[in-house]
């Protein structure tokens, strides 16, 4: 695997802060270039304008604003990007859609960022941003509930990896795991949940072990395998806790459907695992 360009959007939250420790050991290690994103939301000056505002009134505040923005991008997280090949770029408009339309130019091999959850009900939710960008980013999405967290946000490095495997067109999940599993020389496990009735449960685990085994052997990727019951979030978790996983990789549609590219159970995996997951 070779990781050349890295996405990191950055908002200067503190939930951001885990993402850029994660995204500066990924460009360090694969000698990627990291791109530093901010996008300046459109807002609409009443009151006050910017002391060092200058310029016509249609466009100076905006023009100020951003070069705020680069300012504070030239030192953001100098520690944990030290030693990164970073460029930093600045847009105005909508954070969701600004991100999706920069990395559908810009095809970037990954986009880190935290789930950024807010309110009385964060545990239940991702927040609006990192949901439009996993719904309609096409390069696959590093993130996790945990990446907003401390002491769990520190980079660790990468010895096991578990791949949740839907065994509908799971090969894109698959090879991305292997790759990145072999580039680390990390263990790989793939995990399946299985729904199946008490007494159907034993046949259609039984079914799903050897259509895995099968892909397997098409795609070369050796790996334990492990198939349980139940709700497949719950699963992932618990396989995840039990093996000391450093990171989960789930798989999304290829193309845009009704409900974006994510499938079923996929806020649940990223909100709930104990590391990062990457979507893709």
């Amino acid at each position: 695997m070779k990781l050349t360009k890295i996405l990191l959007p950055v908002d200067f939250s503190e939930q951001g802060d885990g993402a850029a420790q994660h995204a500066g050991a990924l460009a360090r290690h694969f000698g990627a270039e990291l791109i530093l994103l901010h996008v300046n939301p459109i807002l609409v000056p009443t009151f006050a304008s910017p002391s060092d505002f200058s310029g016509p009134i249609d466009t100076g505040w905006i023009t100020v604003l951003e070069a705020q923005a680069r300012r504070q991008l030239d030192t953001y997280h100098a520690a944990d990007l030290k030693g990164a090949k970073v460029t930093r770029t600045v847009v105005t408009g909508d954070p969701a859609a600004s991100i999706v339309e920069f990395a559908h130019h810009g095809k970037p091999d990954l986009i880190v960022m935290p789930t950024h959850g807010y309110g009385p009900f964060r545990k239940f939710l991702l927040g609006s941003v990192v949901a439009k960008v996993l719904h309609d980013a096409e390069a696959p999405v590093w993130t996790g509930a945990h990446l907003q967290r401390s002491p769990q946000s520190i980079w660790r490095r990468i010895n096991k990896v578990l791949c949740a495997i839907d065994l509908q067109s799971p090969e894109r999940a698959v090879l991305w795991s292997r790759d990145f599993a072999c580039e680390f020389k990390a263990e790989l496990i793939l995990v399946h949940a299985v729904h199946g009735r008490e007494s159907k449960g034993p046949a259609e685990a039984a079914q799903a072990r050897e259509q895995i085994r099968s892909l397997q052997r098409k795609l070369s990727v050796g790996a334990e395998i492990l198939i349980e019951a139940g709700n497949p979030a719950e699963v992932v978790r618990a396989a995840a806790n039990r093996t000391n996983a450093d990171l989960v990789v789930i798989g999304r549609s290829a193309g845009e459907g009704v409900l974006g590219r994510l499938r079923p159970n996929a806020y649940s995996i990223v909100r709930d695992a104990p590391c990062p997951v990457v979507s893709v």
